[in-house]
């Protein structure tokens, strides 16, 4: 299969598999009252009152999905995501490398494939409760490192394509690159603004309304990815 096309596949499934997953969660947590008396019954941990996260905060990622039966669906699709971004990140440093004719291993490619490990870490311990603090604060530094490492492969691989545009011109959607440029940049922002406000306590439900539109907005990188690729 052309590697356009394989690049095009991947990115749709890193779209909508998460996206799928943490709403579905969501749903789990606020309707807990639908699993009631059944073996799906939630864990008073994992449920919620109704909300609408995106907007009020009122629960995060986190607490609908680390607990039974959410993280049934959770982990699963999040390590099926790091999967799928694994080939990604190789496919993709296989096709810029195409339009140069070299075999480089680019620096996006690296950190695209660290972001994906360390989801995959991330994935795993959820849940699991250690009261130590060398474990909650290495929790936090897997995750801090998915988002990181995330954001640095997706800015240098919009670098390199703007780089490239007169050799891609005929291959890709140059509306679409702008686009993809214009949501790396608000999403290098965002997590520079808001640093000092994550880094410290309270603000509980500005957090978690940022997390969950952030995490959207990660993803929403490989669904551009879709529509900039052109068909064969």
């Amino acid at each position: 299969m052309e590697l356009r096309t394989q690049i095009k596949r991947l990115s749709l499934w890193i779209f909508i598999i998460p996206l799928l997953a943490i709403n579905l969660c969501l749903f789990i947590s606020v309707n807990f009252h639908f699993f009631e008396n059944t073996f799906l019954t939630v864990d008073q941990i994992g449920r919620s009152n109704p909300t609408f996260p995106y907007i009020d905060g009122g629960v995060s990622i986190s607490r609908t999905a680390r607990t039974y039966p959410a993280f049934l669906v959770f982990k699963p699709a999040m390590i099926l995501t790091s999967i799928f971004l694994i080939f990604y990140w190789v496919k993709t440093n296989k096709i810029i490398n195409s339009y140069q004719n070299l075999e480089n291993n680019n620096l996006f490619k690296t950190f695209g494939i660290l972001s994906a490990v360390f989801l995959i870490i991330h994935s795993i311990f959820l849940g699991i409760k250690f009261d130590y603090d060398l474990y909650k604060f290495f929790r936090r530094f897997v995750l801090l490192g998915f988002i990181l490492f995330e954001i640095i492969a997706q800015s240098l691989l919009v670098i390199r394509f703007f780089k490239l545009k007169p050799l891609m011109a005929n291959d890709i959607n140059r509306y679409v690159l702008t686009l993809k440029i214009i949501l790396v940049v608000i999403l290098v922002v965002v997590a520079i603004t808001t640093l000092p406000i994550v880094v410290t306590s309270g603000n509980i439900h500005f957090k978690h309304a940022l997390e969950w539109n952030y995490f959207v907005g990660v993803i929403l990188f490989y669904l551009l990815t879709y529509m900039f690729w052109k068909k064969i």
